[in-house]
């Protein structure tokens, strides 16, 4: 999707579903690091331009970077993104950057070595360098460098249980910046002298760079206190000499005011509510009035679909507190508490997109002139190969006709499994961008 050109509504009355599919497109490209950069981008240093960089936009972010920076200016560096997530390259465009993969959400050794490279590349630097770090969502489990005493296999266990806790991302990323040793500004206190100024695409409710990636460019406010109230309160355990350095303060991050901070640049050059608004006056232009919620929506999924459904059946039913036609739009970061299984259960399969449609579906309730889509920007809701879902007036019907209770897989948290029989999961393939979660709802 990365060079597709903008995308031509379809008439929202005759086909719906495909009217939400292109609002979801036009988010996507709004967020395409291509057509962002150029402006926020510095003029090359008097010595080296080192690029360091980590997300799931990392490979479309370092090819606009090597198609915008100056041909006789040198440029290297090393980026890592996800798993199938380099964009094809563009015919005639030199390749200046490496670009390795790694596993998201839980991390591998293919990051570990990958953030071993990063760090070791911030050696030698000098203050007439400059460091380029492209930093997107998912940055933190690829860039993943654990603290002394965690190995790679704790490091997995304890990601995967923050995954599933319910936490929500800021929450996450507080324990994994003090887990880490180029997390929480260490990575841009590593390149010092050198100048570094930081490209990121948020993917966080509040677009706080702080978060993004959890934050290996800019000081951390939060504190080993902090990390390890979350711990506690999700009961997630850690190695006793851990929780001891935490204690102490052993792990803790470098702050706002530290001088090896001073001079640095970060551009966010791409967010969730720059998409948002790209599909709002996309649907305007088609004749369907646009409202934009929010772009900082958290809360448990499926209980955010519950919400959202009140708000939908309130338009159909009353023509309040929206007039019909209309698309109401929201943008955030849900979360999915995992629930238990029962013994011989069938494990579930989604993510947050998912769930949110399920949870929309089930209170809904097969409402008249309703249409729905919710999908992640990155093209994958949570492991699956599925950017999300969507929900219509006839879902649930159409769901009992197969012998499906929504019940049942809301229990197990089967997004996957749901809307898989009903041929309902929207599946474009990685985008080579995140700004998280689009969800967008159609009332004729």
């Amino acid at each position: 999707m990365n060079n597709a050109p903008h995308p031509v509504l379809a008439d929202p009355r005759r086909d719906p579903q495909q009217f939400l599919l292109d609002l979801y497109r036009t988010a996507v490209q709004r967020a395409q690091p291509l057509h962002t950069m150029a402006q926020h981008l510095p003029k090359p240093p008097k010595g080296r331009t080192v690029v360091l960089g980590a997300g799931k936009a990392g490979g479309s972010m370092a090819q606009a970077l090597e198609a915008l920076w100056p041909h006789d200016a040198p440029l290297s560096g090393l980026v890592v993104t996800r798993y199938e997530h380099i964009p094809p390259r563009p015919q005639g465009l030199p390749q200046r950057l490496e670009v390795v993969e790694a596993a998201h959400p839980v991390p591998d050794a293919a990051g570990l070595a990958a953030a071993e490279r990063i760090l070791a590349l911030t050696e030698g630097l000098t203050a007439d360098d400059l460091v380029l770090c492209l930093i997107s969502g998912g940055g933190s489990a690829l860039l993943t460098l654990p603290a002394d005493g965690i190995d790679l296999q704790e490091k997995q266990r304890i990601n995967k249980a923050l995954l599933e806790s319910g936490a929500a991302i800021s929450e996450m990323n507080c324990v994994r910046k003090h887990l880490s040793r180029i997390k929480g500004g260490r990575l841009a206190a590593a390149c010092h002298p050198a100048k570094v100024v930081t490209l990121t695409i948020s993917d966080v409710p509040g677009d706080d760079p702080s978060i993004i990636a959890s934050g290996p460019t800019v000081p951390d406010a939060s504190t080993c206190a902090d990390a390890l109230a979350i711990l506690n309160r999700y009961q997630i355990s850690i190695p006793d000499s851990v929780r001891a350095a935490l204690e102490d303060g052993t792990l803790e991050t470098p702050k706002p005011g530290d001088p090896r901070f001073a001079g640095h640049e970060v551009h966010l050059i791409a967010t969730p509510q720059q998409s948002l608004d790209a599909a709002a006056a996309a649907a305007r232009s088609a004749g369907i009035a646009a409202h934009v919620l929010s772009d900082e929506i958290e809360g448990e999924s499926r209980e955010v679909g519950k919400v959202h459904a009140a708000m939908a059946r309130a338009v159909a039913r009353h023509g309040a507190p929206f007039a019909r036609p209309c698309v109401i739009l929201s943008g955030g970061e849900t979360t999915v508490t995992i629930r238990p299984r029962q013994p011989g259960a069938a494990k579930g399969r989604g993510g947050r997109a998912g769930e949110f449609c399920m949870g929309l579906a089930q209170a809904l309730q097969g409402q008249e002139r309703v249409w729905a889509l919710a999908a992640d920007t990155d093209g994958i809701d949570g492991v699956e190969d599925n950017a999300g879902a969507r929900v219509a007036p006839d879902t649930l019907q159409r769901a009992a006709d197969k012998n499906l209770r929504i019940s049942d897989h809301l229990d197990r948290n089967d997004a996957y499994g749901y809307f898989q029989v009903l041929d309902d999961l929207v599946v474009t393939g990685p985008t080579h961008t995140n700004v998280n979660d689009f969800r967008a709802i159609l009332v004729l």
